[in-house]
């Protein structure tokens, strides 16, 4: 009889430690099923159309380039333009004192003038003489003598109209002029200082619009080009070209190729492409460094992804994607060029398919995630 009391407190003991270590672990293992599903974003790839590209690293060249320079000498009398405006074709520059020149083209004129009262004196004479020879009233030598001043008088016509363009083109020359329309850089020489043709440049005049924009391309890749647009059917100087600026955004203004060196470079095995680009504002300076993006052949449709979205092992280039219960999935892909931030994927995904873009480190194959859309970065 002493022993049953001890016997049941025994029994209860154990039915409670039971049924606590029962209710204790019931609860936590619930509560840790609904929360074990890791949250990824994803992306639904669909079909885009799409241009293959490549890209260069570009100089931009003027269209065309004045250096002006004085081809006469004299003192600087006028300088009538502000550094940097635009200016037109024909407009005037820069002024040499014109007064010395003025002064030898009135010489040269004035000689010009004796030199035709002296063939007309000459021709008179000789008109005389002829009419006496046929008299014999002059001796045949002296008609010569008349013809042979009549031809020098000729020749002097000759000289002094020679001298007289000569001084009328040195006079020209003290203004100089804008051969074309542009944008004019600065002056090397003030008002009042002593210029002429071993001066060097007064200033350089350079063409901004249009404007061109040089890159070297390979001959393997000019080759290639020129055949893939052809297998497309396009013309391979049918060429888009785009520029990206300094600051990474895109020139709103697309060029075109307008010219392919005829010769190779031996020391880099590349050839010279030149693209032409309208510049209305002026934003393309000669001489800066620009990133070309070409763009080859028609638009064709593909699938495109985020690079984040792709991982590689030792077998190869694999996303991770969601089948229809948000589980993980392998995929083996096989990627194409670059277009901008994303790569085309060739083969290993269709439409619709949904590829886990951040979030990849959190999960393995087969578990159950929970996906939201994913949303490209905003660029300024």
């Amino acid at each position: 009889m002493r022993r049953h009391p001890r016997r049941t407190f025994a029994i209860l003991t154990s039915c409670s430690v039971v049924f606590l270590a029962a209710c204790g672990s019931g609860g936590p293992a619930t509560d840790a099923g609904a929360v074990s599903a890791p949250a990824v974003t994803v992306v639904q790839v669909a079909p885009e159309p799409v241009t293959e590209t490549r890209e260069f690293v570009g100089r931009v060249t003027a269209a065309e380039r004045v250096e002006l320079r004085p081809r006469v000498q004299g003192f600087l009398r006028e300088r009538n333009f502000v550094q940097g405006q635009k200016v037109a074709a024909g407009d005037r520059l820069f002024l040499i004192e014109p007064e010395p020149y003025q002064a030898v083209l009135a010489q040269r004129e004035a000689d010009l003038r004796r030199g035709q009262a002296e063939l007309t004196n000459a021709q008179a004479q000789l008109l005389r003489g002829e009419e006496l020879l046929k008299d014999n009233n002059i001796p045949r030598a002296r008609v010569d003598e008349l013809r042979a001043a009549k031809s020098v008088a000729e020749a002097g016509i000759a000289q002094a109209e020679a001298a007289l363009k000569g001084a009328q083109l040195n006079l020209d020359y003290t203004e100089i002029v804008a051969p074309i329309d542009g944008s004019i850089g600065l002056a090397r020489f003030s008002v009042g200082n002593l210029v002429g043709p071993d001066s060097g440049v007064l200033a350089t005049l350079v063409q901004q619009d249009p404007i061109y924009v040089q890159f070297p391309l390979t001959q393997r890749d000019l080759l290639a080009k020129r055949r893939l647009v052809r297998e497309r059917g396009g013309d391979p100087a049918a060429v888009v070209v785009h520029l990206r600026l300094a600051d990474g955004s895109r020139y709103e203004h697309a060029g075109r190729i307008d010219f392919v060196d005829v010769t190779v470079d031996p020391g880099t095995d590349t050839v010279l492409v030149r693209s032409l680009f309208a510049n209305p504002d002026s934003l393309l300076l000669a001489g800066q460094f620009v990133e070309v993006v070409v763009e080859s052949g028609e638009p064709e449709t593909a699938l495109l992804l985020p690079q984040s979205a792709l991982q590689i092992d030792q077998t190869g280039i694999f996303v991770l994607a969601l089948d229809d219960e948000n589980r993980v999935q392998i995929r083996r892909v096989e990627t194409g060029p670059m277009i901008g931030a994303r790569v085309v994927v060739r083969s290993g995904l269709n439409p619709g398919d949904r590829v886990v873009v951040e979030g990849v480190q959190k999960v393995r194959p087969g578990q159950a995630v929970t996906a939201s859309p994913w949303q490209p970065p905003v660029r300024d």
